[in-house]
């Protein structure tokens, strides 16, 4: 675009294409600032026509021709505004918030963290010796509401029939013993006391069972029921096995009576023989008649101390 002649009443915008931009800032209240220099609403280093002549933006002055209303409209103070970045320092930074204090006198960037853990380990703390303390406390008072209760006999309270049970076991009875003072003895059985080591009263004992229908019966009083029972049999054998056969009230039992020679005795060592053994027999309450014979097969060859029953 050629310069030309105007009236001098127009502004470089109206030959700038870009003059709507310096439009904008001086319809802000801009001044160009001092000794040249980018402006808000005034280039630096561009070029404005004045009739023939060229002019540097910013050596015209336009204080004068241009409106005051950007002061009412934002109601300023000052009449000619500058842009912040027109000001020494450019543009000023935004209050931050205020910053807790440094050691030393200084500002820190964020909260003490060290005070915030000592805090938190306080509070964690506290909360273990409350439960620790609740638990011991409700521990201690489980235990005396337990002595109380039991003291009291109010909250555990035992029916007589559970303690007649638990305290009190069945009567043991007595059942019925002999020896062979007081045997029946037949088929060429005697009492004896020549070898030693007899337990019945006198070292007494039972022999001559040696050969078949030698036999010896004990009367059993005052059985108290029926049933089965265990009859211990003292003896003695000459340092080999010997058996023999069972009768209960006429009826002989299926088993022999079984005389090893537990003992380990050497054969013909009577002394030595001695040892007991048992049997199963069935018997009725009341009275009962037990006998131990020689029949045939068994190896008849003993000698008998005592006799008892028990519960089976």
């Amino acid at each position: 675009m050629a310069p030309g002649n105007d009236s001098g009443s127009t502004t470089p915008e109206g030959d700038d294409p870009f003059g709507y931009l310096y439009a904008d800032g001086q319809a802000a209240g801009a001044t160009p600032p001092e000794g040249g220099g980018y402006g808000y609403g005034y280039p630096s280093s561009r070029s404005s026509y004045r009739g023939n002549q060229i002019r540097t933006v910013g050596e015209r002055q336009y204080g004068q021709a241009q409106p005051t209303q950007p002061t009412q409209a934002y109601q300023q103070p000052n009449a000619h505004y500058q842009a912040p970045e027109t000001m020494p320092g450019g543009v000023p930074s935004q209050p931050g918030p205020p910053t807790a204090p440094m050691r030393g006198g200084g500002r820190g960037r964020g909260p003490n963290t060290k005070a915030l853990l000592i805090g938190a380990v306080a509070v964690v703390a506290a909360v273990v010796i409350g439960i620790g303390v609740a638990m011991v406390s409700n521990d201690t008072g489980d235990d005396k509401g337990e002595a109380g209760g039991k003291a009291s006999g109010g909250s555990e309270s035992v029916q007589p029939s559970e303690t007649a049970s638990k305290s009190a076991p069945p009567a043991k009875v007595d059942l019925p013993k002999t020896d062979a003072k007081t045997l029946k003895l037949a088929g060429g059985t005697s009492t004896a006391s020549d070898v030693q080591g007899a337990k019945a009263d006198g070292g007494v004992y039972v022999a001559g069972f040696n050969k078949v229908g030698a036999s010896l019966t004990w009367t059993v009083n005052n059985i108290p029921k029926d049933g089965a029972y265990k009859l211990y049999v003292d003896y003695g054998v000459p340092g080999k096995d010997s058996d023999a056969t069972i009768d209960v009230n006429g009826k002989k039992q299926d088993r022999p009576l079984n005389m090893k020679n537990f003992a380990g005795a050497e054969e013909g060592d009577w002394a030595k023989g001695w040892t007991n053994t048992w049997a199963i027999v069935q018997l009725t309450k009341g009275t009962n008649a037990i006998t131990v014979s020689c029949e045939q097969g068994n190896k008849c060859d003993a000698n008998f101390d005592r006799m008892w029953l028990a519960q089976s």
